[in-house]
């Protein structure tokens, strides 16, 4: 089994910290993690969002209390130090990119020949709207343009050629709010795009761990018949952001994709 979204971001950049996760996969009785980092994190990547901060006071207190803490080298460092060693689960490392389509140049430039095993594209904001920040956001938002606008952009996403896989491609319902109309379209283009262009879609169980109430465990299952019929690989993840969340509840994202 693999879980294929570890976030490490909550920890130094040790060995040590790196051993708790291992343990952890072990305890889990998996055999592959992906262990990344959000791009934001990265001095390199900041001028990305100077969009959204100016869009929303809340974005912009919480991008300048988590946004370019780090270099990028010191992440590259740390993946070459954990490629010497040995663990008894296979290792990958990748960067999560938030998807911005005007940026995809620097998205190129930044992570060329860097070496990560995978790169995963991501939503995390539609026309600088922050929408899986907090449910009271979504309050006199258009839901029907945003959710347009959210898949349009995550077909682009899937064209780009820049990333391995996307994350979470459905997360956008995680506070439980819903479009008027049928997402069978929009989910058929984007099951087509990933097809297309040999990537794989994220089944996560972040949102329903973090908003139990709202949110569904992983995919929406008509996502999920749309991409197996596509042939699109499925990769089960946690997107844990710490040791004691990693392997959570794989084995019922397995059963999901099983059952659709």
């Amino acid at each position: 089994m693999t879980d294929g979204h570890i976030h490490i971001e909550r920890g130094p950049y040790t060995l040590e910290w790196i051993r708790k996760f291992v343990d952890k996969a072990v305890e889990m009785e998996l055999d592959e993690i992906r262990l990344l980092e959000h791009n934001f994190r990265f001095e390199e990547f900041v001028s990305m969002y100077d969009s959204v901060c100016a869009h929303s006071e809340f974005v912009n207190e919480w991008f300048h209390r988590v946004g370019g803490v780090k270099k990028l080298d010191e992440y590259l460092e740390l993946i070459e130090k954990v490629r010497k060693e040995q663990f008894p689960v296979k290792i990958k490392f990748g960067l999560e990119i938030c998807y911005f389509p005007e940026f995809e140049g620097l998205t190129a430039e930044l992570t060329k020949d860097k070496g990560f095993d995978f790169l995963l594209g991501s939503m995390h904001f539609v026309d600088d709207f922050a929408f899986d920040h907090k449910p009271e956001h979504w309050i006199g938002v258009d839901v029907d343009r945003i959710y347009r606008r959210y898949f349009e952009d995550s077909v682009l996403l899937a064209r780009s050629g820049l990333f391995d896989g996307i994350g979470h491609p459905d997360t956008i319902k995680l506070f439980g709010y819903k479009p008027s109309y049928s997402l069978t379209e929009y989910y058929e283009k984007l099951a087509e795009a990933l097809a297309e262009n040999g990537m794989y879609a994220d089944q996560n169980s972040g949102a329903a761990r973090r908003c139990p109430d709202t949110a569904s465990l992983g995919m929406d299952g008509e996502l999920i018949r749309i991409l197996k019929k596509h042939q699109v690989k499925i990769i089960t993840s946690s997107d844990a952001h710490c040791p004691e969340d990693v392997g959570d509840k794989i084995r019922e994202l397995n059963d999901c994709i099983q059952n659709c």
